[in-house]
């Protein structure tokens, strides 16, 4: 299956030490992104969503700045696969307006880019609700 990839920039109205780990740790990520997140011993990720187990490892942890998770299936015979999907979250500054953003950057399978962006405010709206920003 083709795989796309989905960038967003959304205004967040707090500080990075607030929203940081909301975005990096499984309490955090479960409160917004997933209906639960577990993280097992290895420090693999499960985002468990619709029913179905989500496995990821985190492979860039930059505290208060950048987050990414690298989706494969823990179970399977680990291949050496450039293209494994991903998505991250980056916390960015206009310098000119001090103006806080979150990009979101989706590597996976193709989806309709309208219902991506839907999919993606809805969460980010729930993120905003909980944090106040």
């Amino acid at each position: 299956m083709e795989k796309i990839k989905f960038v967003a920039d959304y205004q967040i109205n707090t500080s990075k030490k607030i929203i940081y780990p909301y975005l990096s740790t499984a309490s955090g990520l479960s409160q917004w992104f997933a209906d639960d997140v577990v993280i097992n011993e290895d420090k693999i990720y499960n985002f468990i969503y619709d029913g179905e187990n989500h496995f990821a490892r985190p492979v860039i942890m930059r505290t208060n700045h950048h987050v990414k998770f690298e989706f494969s299936d823990p179970y399977e015979e680990e291949e050496e696969e450039s293209d494994k999907p991903f998505i991250e979250f980056k916390l960015e500054e206009n310098e000119l307006t001090q103006t806080f953003y979150l990009r979101v950057i989706e590597y996976g399978d193709a989806y309709d880019e309208q219902e991506q962006a839907s999919i993606w405010e809805g969460l980010i709206g729930s993120l905003k609700e909980i944090i106040g920003g």
